[in-house]
């Protein structure tokens, strides 16, 4: 009798899926919301007989003998319950309902302890999930129904340590098969479906196999596809991928470090930041460097004369109002003299010279910049100045005298002033 309504409930769940056809028509998805909204009814008095059952006197066996009746529920309800394009308003209601009403009946507080078990006795229902989602997430069906992908991934970012580790055999190769795909959305989608593995499976797993040598070069290739949500996805990932691939990485004093997987990904993001026009991936970029120069820390000097380009030509524009990436290029600034200060003092002129038509620019600008974000960029070029002052042994300050006695700007005095009357102190550059 179970294993028939475990077919029927499988049978529904595929009758409410949509199919690749409908997911790229315009206006093809009505029928879809509609078919949910009649299995979701159907879900909702299925799952009421099943409560109505658990005081009975069959109750004692109900919470085996329903997983694979739960399973097919599930995937219906989470297919549907969010905005897509093949459901509605009230398809949405219905499938929202009918999880509800899932995790009333398997006595689950969350969507994470119907998933993983809520205590350690319990057994979870993900390898049944996961099992009925397997034979659509091959290389030839995993786009005839496009609710698979967004299935697979919500439920993956469900499933934290310790619980996830155990299921990496099976979350592993659908993840990088989504980050494979053409489609710009789906390298996304499959990019964050592999950093919630690097945060939640132990390095040791992932270094087992050289599953994390797989990852990266997974990962690093997309850096070469010119778009920000993809790039901003990678980057973040392989942020937290560095210091699992780096552990087996041990430096021998009498020999030259050798580079790691940050320099070269570093190289790479410098050599597309150089030319970058475009003022979205601009910031995207900017946005991550102060990450890399912290992992790098000293040998940051390896990159130091790309850094200084990237630098001194991000100063020089405008970055909209709210001015990301030019306070994000002036926090790696402070970080680069911060980790390299013995080899600042050699390029003391053009940082200078940098920073001082940045504040000049800024003081001047009356309409565009907001008034607080002007002031956040004139504190950080002031706090970069001060700390090129303590690179230099103070030769900043003697050069300053010649410009404040010429200047008239009242904005560019007040930052001059706030820099010659900063004491010098080693312990600003972390000596």
């Amino acid at each position: 009798m179970l294993g028939t309504l475990a077919q029927v409930t499988k049978a529904l769940e595929k009758y409410a899926a949509p199919l690749k056809e409908e997911a790229g028509a315009s206006g093809g998805h009505s029928g879809v919301a509609d078919k949910a909204e009649e299995v979701g009814s159907l879900y909702l008095k299925l799952l009421g007989k099943v409560e109505a059952a658990k005081n009975s006197a069959v109750g004692s066996a109900w919470k085996t003998d329903t997983r694979h009746v739960v399973g097919p529920i599930y995937i219906f309800a989470i297919s549907h319950c969010s905005k897509q394009p093949w459901t509605s308003p009230r398809s949405q209601e219905v499938a929202e309902k009918v999880l509800t009403s899932l995790l009333q009946v398997t006595e689950c507080k969350s969507v994470a302890g119907f998933l993983c078990g809520e205590n350690e006795e319990e057994r979870g229902r993900f390898p049944v999930v996961i099992g009925l989602l397997k034979p659509e997430l091959n290389k030839e069906s995993w786009k005839n129904n496009p609710a698979v992908k967004h299935v697979f991934s919500w439920t993956l970012q469900q499933i934290t340590r310790p619980w996830l580790s155990q299921h990496l055999e099976r979350i592993l190769p659908p993840s990088l098969l989504i980050s494979d795909d053409y489609q710009t959305e789906n390298k996304v989608l499959g990019v964050q479906c592999l950093h919630h593995i690097v945060l939640n499976v132990p390095a040791a797993d992932l270094l087992q196999y050289n599953r994390a040598q797989v990852l990266y070069h997974a990962i690093f290739n997309h850096l070469y596809m010119p778009e920000h949500q993809l790039v901003q996805a990678v980057l973040l990932c392989l942020l937290d991928l560095f210091p699992i691939l780096e552990k087996s990485l041990h430096w021998k004093g009498d020999a030259a470090r050798s580079t790691t997987h940050c320099d070269e990904v570093l190289q790479l993001v410098l050599t597309h930041m150089e030319p970058e026009h475009r003022l979205v991936l601009r910031r995207t970029y900017a946005r991550h460097l102060p990450a890399f120069v912290r992992r790098l820390g000293i040998l940051t000097v390896r990159h130091m004369k790309r850094l200084e380009q990237v630098i001194i030509g991000y100063l020089e524009v405008y970055d909209g109002p709210e001015e990301e990436a030019r306070l994000k290029i002036l926090e790696t600034l402070k970080l680069l003299m911060q980790y390299t200060w013995p080899r600042i003092s050699c390029r003391l002129v053009i940082l200078l010279k940098a920073l001082l038509k940045l504040v000049c620019d800024v003081a001047r600008d009356t309409n565009l910049t907001p008034e607080p974000v002007k002031n956040a960029l004139l504190q950080e070029a002031t706090n970069c100045l001060i700390l090129l002052d303590h690179c230099s042994q103070g030769r900043v300050k003697g050069l300053l005298a010649r410009v404040v006695l010429n200047c008239k700007d009242s904005t560019v005095v007040s930052c001059i002033r706030k820099v010659q009357q900063n004491p010098m102190e080693a312990s600003v550059l972390g000596i």
